[in-house]
């Protein structure tokens, strides 16, 4: 994969993400209690999807950093390389997941 391969996939997950992200907007707003047409089980119902939902956007979140930060490696030229041990990452990885920061040993806590 080249630089500016990965940079269109990184990019285009970015944009899938903030789609994503505007599409479920309302499943993480407040549940509200209307007692005369939800009951106790319904809102507690809502309450879980609300949780799913909000826990869903933390994901999305943090994906979205590890897409700005891989961003910011290709335009400094580290792309590629390891951020613990320097190595080249496997290109296979790479092509698996641009965003991926660390070789396989380090990732793995063996670097």
């Amino acid at each position: 994969m080249t630089e500016e391969e990965a940079r269109q996939a990184l990019l285009e997950r970015q944009a899938q993400l903030e789609q994503e992200d505007a599409t479920n907007a309302d499943s993480r707003d407040t549940v509200e209690l209307q007692q005369d047409s939800v009951g106790r089980l319904s809102r507690m119902d809502a309450m879980q999807q609300q949780a799913m939902a909000q826990a869903q956007e933390r994901r999305r979140a943090a994906e979205r950093a590890r897409i700005r930060a891989a961003l910011e490696r290709l335009d400094e030229g580290e792309w590629g390389y390891c951020v613990r041990c320097g190595e080249a990452i496997a290109a296979a990885r790479l092509r698996h997941d641009p965003g991926v920061a660390m070789c396989v040993g380090c990732a793995g806590g063996a670097g």
